[in-house]
């Protein structure tokens, strides 16, 4: 069925009259849920439609309109969105139309469906009849309103007439931006309002990444790679491998301490050290050699010998005293 519909879609475009040379439409259909292009050469013609708070565009070739600050199209069957004249558009599900502009009398439909055919042209499309019983139930009370409490038309957004051709802008951040500082109006009507805020305010308000943002990240990220080499387990060296040493943290100029020397691993040679003496070179108060360590101890025995002896005459002397 899909693909009948989209045949007799490009049946009708080829068919159908061609517009005005000042307003001329090149309609771009896409499938449901994808957006549709009209390029339009300038601002189009709208005016209000009598007693409804909606806008029509009597000289385009397309079912074209404004309510509540943004723009309809019904073509293909569907129905698209845009706040900027010439798009971009979105699809808009048959339950999320207003009901405002469902209710527009058929006969403000420049290019209306072969289905429209016998109804009354001063009555809005039956849609009820053609979207079916579960869209009428979810819609009830459509086509039933007090026309002495219809709201006033939006004010049109005119500041858009400046911008057309290379100067329309493409960008839905960059439309937004202009239409803050251009045009005051906000919806009104909910359901506009629900969708203005889901497909402009939303995206809008997501920060772009930038360059500083990029290199922030790139920083996190390396400052995290760093805590994990640091919290991760050391691995055991292997047998006769060489121990890597250690990525050094802070500053680049301190430097880690120098090994211990053999005196300061072993305690009994760091003992026979003895204190450096005045006037003397340095390097002759080094450790004394294993010749040196022997002459001193001949000196040590000489000493006890001549205690000993001395010993001896003391006692020698006590007993011829006595």
């Amino acid at each position: 069925m899909l693909k009948t519909r989209n045949v007799l879609m490009v049946l009708g475009m080829l068919l159908a009259p061609a517009a005005p040379a000042a307003v001329q439409v090149s309609i771009g259909i896409g499938l449901p849920h994808a957006s549709i292009g009209i390029n339009l050469p300038a601002y189009p013609q709208l005016v209000v439609v009598p007693g409804y708070p909606v806008y029509y565009a009597p000289h385009m070739q397309t079912n074209y309109f404004f309510y509540d600050g943004m723009y309809w199209v019904f073509q293909g069957d569907n129905w698209y969105a845009s706040s900027w004249y010439n798009g971009p558009w979105w699809f808009v599900e048959p339950y999320a139309v207003p009901v405002y502009v469902l209710r527009v009398p058929v006969r403000y439909y420049r290019q209306p469906p072969v289905y429209f055919r016998g109804w009354r042209p001063d009555a809005p499309p039956r849609w009820s009849n053609h979207w079916g019983h579960d869209w009428e139930r979810q819609r009830s009370g459509w086509d039933k309103w007090d026309r002495r409490a219809v709201p006033a038309p939006a004010p049109l957004p005119a500041y858009q007439k400046q911008y057309s051709g290379q100067r329309y802008p493409r960008q839905i951040e960059q439309q937004h931006q202009i239409q803050q500082q251009r045009y005051r109006y906000q919806p009104r009507d909910p359901v506009v309002r629900e969708q203005y805020q889901e497909r402009y305010q939303k995206r809008v308000t997501q920060p772009a990444p930038t360059r500083e943002n990029k290199r922030g990240e790139s920083e996190q990220r390396d400052f995290r790679q760093q805590d994990m080499q640091r919290s991760a387990p050391r691995q055991p060296d292997a047998p006769g491998a060489p121990r890597s040493q250690s990525p050094q943290r802070g500053d680049a100029n301190v430097r880690m301490p120098a090994p211990a020397s053999p005196q300061e691993r072993n305690p009994q040679a760091r003992d026979n050290r003895q204190p450096p003496q005045p006037g003397l070179d340095p390097r002759m108060q080094q450790t004394p050699g294993p010749q040196g360590r022997e002459e001193k101890q001949q000196g040590r025995d000489t000493t006890r010998e001549q205690k000993r002896n001395q010993e001896k005459e003391r006692d020698r002397d006590h007993d011829r005293n006595n």
